[in-house]
C-alpha cells in the first residue's frame, strides 16, 4: 500500500485526485496539504474541505503556503473560475483544518513515519514542498519518492515553454527536482491523453450517486472551459494521473531523465528541460552538459488509458458505496 500526503489546489482535477485516492484500497491517504495556486489559500482549502465533505473523507487538512517563494501570485480564473472549483454546489463547510501549517504537517508526518514509508504527491505550485525541505532538510532522506504534477517536455499551457504549476512558482519546483529523493514528473504530454471522455463520463453518470453527480458537475464546468480555451474534445484529468500511477504503475510508461527549470529565461521561465536517458544525443562530460546526464528522476510518456480510466471508475464506485444513504 502506498501512504501518500497529498499537496493540491483544488481546482478541478484536484477533486478528482482526492477522490481517487481516498478511494482506493492501494492508498493511504495520511492528509491533505493546501498550496495557492488555481486561487487563493482560502478557496482552495475550503475546495478542499468540501470535497472531503461531499465523498466523506475524513483526513487532516493542512492549510498551506499563501504565496510563492519569490514571484507574484497569478491564479487561474480563466480555467478553474472565481472560487477555484466553478461548477458543482459545494456544501456548507464544517470540517475543521489541522491546526498545523501544511509544512509542519509534511515534517512532522515525514519524521514521525517509518523512512521510506511516505510518498509526497504535490500536484499543485510545489511551495510547500520546497518550504519543508528548506525548514528540515532530513525529510529528503526519509520520503520515499515524490510522484509530482506539473512541467512538460514538449510545450506548456500558460506560455509556450512553460506548465502552469512549475511557472507559478518556478524556484520551488527547481529546489524539489534538484532534491537528492525519486521525482517522477507527470506533465502535460501524459496528462494531456487523460481525457474525461463521453465514454469516462457516461460510466460515472450510471453510478447515480452524490458523489458520481458531483464530479459530472466538476467535469462540466473545466470541460466547457478547457474547449473555449485550449480547443480540447474533453478535459485532462492532470493531476489524478499521480495518484493512479500510484495504485497501479502499469497505468503509464515513465523513462529515466534529468529535470531542470529554467529560472530566468525571458521567454521560458518556468520551462522543465527533460533530457531523457535513452534519447541524450550529448556526449560531453564537463560543465552544463555533465550535469544533464544525472538521471534521478522519471519522466511520464504514454497512458493506459482505459487502465486510468478503470481506476476512477472504481474509485468512485467505491465513494458512492461508503456515502449512500441507508435505505429502510
Amino acid at each position: 500500500m502506498e501512504r501518500i500526503i497529498l499537496d493540491c489546489d483544488p481546482g478541478h482535477d484536484d477533486a478528482i485526485a482526492i477522490l481517487l485516492a481516498a478511494g482506493s484500497d492501494a492508498i493511504e491517504l495520511l492528509g491533505i496539504t493546501t498550496v495557492a495556486g488555481n486561487n487563493t489559500i482560502d478557496n482552495v482549502t475550503t475546495n478542499a474541505q468540501a470535497v472531503c465533505q461531499v465523498a466523506g473523507i475524513e483526513v487532516p487538512i493542512a492549510r498551506g503556503a499563501s504565496e510563492p517563494l519569490v514571484t507574484p501570485q497569478i491564479v487561474s480564473h480563466d480555467i478553474h473560475g472565481g472560487t477555484g472549483m466553478d461548477g458543482p454546489v459545494l456544501p456548507e463547510i464544517t470540517t475543521q483544518l489541522d491546526p498545523r501549517h501544511a509544512v509542519d504537517f509534511i515534517i512532522d508526518t515525514v519524521m514521525a513515519e517509518p523512512a521510506q514509508s511516505v510518498t509526497l504527491v504535490p500536484v499543485g505550485p510545489f511551495t510547500n514542498i520546497a518550504l519543508a525541505m528548506r525548514k528540515e532538510p532530513r525529510i529528503v532522506e526519509r520520503v520515499k519518492r515524490v510522484v509530482a504534477m506539473g512541467g512538460s517536455y514538449t510545450r506548456g499551457n500558460v506560455t509556450p515553454s512553460a506548465e502552469y504549476n512549475i511557472y507559478v512558482d518556478p524556484e520551488a519546483a527547481e529546489a524539489v527536482f534538484r532534491g537528492a529523493w525519486p521525482v517522477t514528473m507527470v506533465g502535460l504530454d501524459l496528462t494531456h491523453q487523460a481525457l474525461a471522455t463521453q465514454e469516462l463520463q457516461d460510466r460515472v453518470r450510471l453510478l447515480d450517486s452524490d458523489v458520481a453527480r458531483f464530479v459530472l458537475d466538476i467535469w462540466g464546468f473545466i470541460g466547457k472551459t478547457y474547449e473555449d480555451v485550449f480547443e480540447f474534445p474533453a478535459p485532462p484529468v492532470h493531476d489524478a494521473c499521480c495518484v493512479a500511477y500510484l495504485i497501479d504503475p502499469s497505468v503509464m510508461r515513465v523513462e529515466p531523465a534529468h529535470i531542470a527549470v529554467e529560472l530566468h529565461g525571458q521567454w521560458t521561465k518556468g520551462m522543465t528541460v527533460v533530457n531523457f536517458r535513452e534519447r541524450a544525443g550529448m556526449h560531453h562530460s564537463t560543465g552544463v552538459a555533465a550535469q544533464l546526464q544525472d538521471h534521478r528522476g522519471q519522466v511520464a510518456t504514454e497512458l493506459n488509458w482505459p487502465r486510468f480510466a478503470d481506476l476512477v471508475v472504481d474509485a468512485i464506485a467505491q465513494l458512492s458505496t461508503r456515502t449512500a444513504p441507508e435505505r429502510d
